[in-house]
């Protein structure tokens, strides 16, 4: 089986790592902060004091890291992946990043003699730990069979090959805006019923179960609610993934003003402290406004 780095082993990258060791594959792993490494390499993978060390013999090379600036430090930096990675091998960015760096980390990819798949996913911290993703891959159909024995053992729902190199960052970015835009509408609805006396239990379930009521709404209104913010994705990450899309947008020339609506009412919780917390705490700060 082929010889696979990972990079970084955050609230995903964790559990991902886990299901590739778990399948058999010769692991190595990478994070920046070296514990959370401890229970991957008790259950088997190597474990690398930097991205070059964790990808000088690997076949296939994953980053799963917050955004474009961990991305290029991973990728680029002296102690990088690219300073010391073998000719032919696959790169896979599944981070969620921007369409133009993916872009450029392609090109620096191709002068080593190797190919980049932009591969992010969708999914949660569960779903990671499961192996039950779906991976949005942009890049050539050659890379993705190359790569789709670790995608598959990661990805139960599948790979959707959606075209050239930066369609699945741009397909990510969409997916994450419309999200944004539900939860931040969802923390308004909940404030609201709350603010006017409305009994949640039996008020919340008219829009869980109704027309409103999408995966999301149904996943994220109950953490709301009891204030559950253990998190399955951070609230800070939510209001970069609303910057990166509009600023695609913009790029396109469509203006997001759903995104940035929703980006401002991220932008408040991460002001109040909130930003580590799940993104559902983004109800957090309608809750203390007092009329």
């Amino acid at each position: 089986m082929s010889s696979i780095a990972f990079l970084g082993l955050g609230t995903m990258g964790r559990g991902m790592a886990s299901r590739l060791v778990a399948s058999g594959f010769d692991v190595t792993v990478w994070n920046r902060t070296h514990d959370r490494a401890d229970a991957l390499a008790a259950a088997g993978a190597r474990v690398a004091t930097s991205p070059a060390e964790a990808a000088h013999r690997a076949d296939i090379v994953f980053s799963m890291v917050a955004d474009d600036a961990a991305s290029r430090a991973v990728w680029l930096d002296a102690d990088g992946v690219l300073s010391r990675v073998k000719r032919g091998a696959v790169m896979i960015e599944s981070s969620t990043v921007s369409p133009g760096w993916i872009v450029e980390l392609g090109s620096r990819v191709a002068e080593r003699g190797c190919e980049l798949l932009d591969a992010p996913v969708t999914g949660s911290k569960t779903h990671a730990a499961s192996g039950d993703l779906l991976f949005l891959v942009g890049g050539t159909a050659a890379a993705i069979e190359q790569a789709r024995p670790a995608l598959a053992a990661m990805g139960s729902r599948g790979v959707l090959h959606l075209g050239p190199l930066g369609s699945g960052a741009r397909l990510k970015l969409i997916n994450n805006f419309v999200c944004g835009v539900q939860a931040a509408a969802l923390a308004e609805a909940v404030a609201l019923m709350e603010r006017v006396g409305l009994d949640t239990t039996t008020a919340f379930p008219v829009l869980g179960d109704g027309a409103p009521g999408s995966p999301l709404v149904k996943a994220v209104g109950p953490r709301m609610l009891k204030q559950d913010y253990g998190v399955n994705f951070s609230l800070a990450l939510m209001h970069k993934d609303l910057s990166y899309a509009m600023a695609e947008g913009e790029r396109a020339g469509v203006q997001l003003r759903t995104a940035a609506a929703a980006r401002d009412r991220f932008a408040e919780a991460i002001t109040a402290g909130k930003g580590a917390q799940d993104f559902s705490a983004v109800v957090e700060t309608l809750r203390a406004r007092r009329p």
